[in-house]
């Protein structure tokens, strides 16, 4: 463990999520199916905190975000947050929008890989969730609807014009955006949304099993893979070759690479250390 990690404890229990820690693997999973696991401010609060929090303990290695019952996520709660807003001033309405993006940058941004298991609906903020994950392993039932134009809003909510156009392009990007339509699993794979696409039931097991593939590999190696495709995203190309270099050459006197040598030579599997 990182000793940059600060005087605060951990957490010990997470109020609007649930929380399961297994070897390296945390498994996130929106609890309120009643709903279709809607999204309360507590819940966008829980998520913005929990991953940094995850991030400098140091001990995960991959992350699931997945939901409870019928369906991944239906968004943002329509009685406990657009009732809400509609009474805030300008100034809380910019406090909650920054509140949910950082959800966003949190999932990006942290160290380590998330793989988000997506059954049932995922729309408005819940697609976005879904989108901000490194992988997206979905069953034939997922359908990811972008809705926020569908309520008078912007279809750019909480990064999604930035992110979207980058997993499926420009033009698929503005027709989910701007339309709002629901997209089933078959034509999410087509165009690139979803990364792994299951048989009906099997994705929960299949992220998990993905997050358990992720966290027993070289975990520096992927925190830097994430890091890269992030930064360099809006980077011209010379500046991404020099980071590109610099990063290796950091790599290059880890543990990790000297144990893929001995590995090698020594014609066995590498015992990944993540240093």
């Amino acid at each position: 463990m990182s000793p940059f990690t600060g005087s605060a404890s951990r957490t010990e229990q997470w109020r609007h999520l649930r929380v399961d820690l297994d070897a390296g693997v945390a498994t996130v999973t929106l609890d309120r199916p009643e709903k279709l696991n809607a999204l309360t401010f507590g819940a966008y609060a829980d998520l913005r905190d929990l991953l940094p929090e995850l991030a400098r303990d140091g001990s995960v290695r991959a992350l699931v975000l997945g939901g409870e019952g019928p369906g991944f996520c239906s968004g943002g709660d329509v009685d406990d947050i657009i009732g809400a807003t509609l009474a805030m001033d300008t100034g809380q309405l910019l406090d909650f929008n920054r509140m949910t993006g950082a959800t966003v940058r949190a999932l990006r941004e942290c160290p380590f890989p998330v793989v988000a298991a997506v059954h049932g609906i995922a729309a408005g903020a819940g697609a976005v969730l879904a989108l901000a994950a490194d992988f997206r392993v979905a069953d034939p039932g997922a359908r990811f609807a972008f809705l926020f134009t569908k309520v008078g809003l912007s279809g750019g909510d909480m990064g999604a014009a930035y992110l979207l156009p980058r997993v499926v392009g420009l033009g698929h990007a503005t027709r989910l955006l701007m339309l709002g339509e629901p997209v089933g699993a078959a034509e999410a794979e087509r165009i690139g949304l979803i990364s792994q696409l299951t048989a009906e039931g099997e994705a929960p097991a299949a992220a998990r099993a993905l997050a358990r593939r992720l966290a027993d590999g070289p975990a520096l190696a992927h925190a830097q893979t994430k890091a890269l495709l992030t930064a360099e995203l809006d980077m011209p190309l010379a500046a991404a070759v020099e980071l590109d270099a610099t990063t290796q050459a950091l790599l290059m006197n880890s543990a990790d690479y000297t144990e893929f040598h001995a590995a090698f030579t020594e014609k066995r599997t590498p015992k990944w250390q993540g240093r």
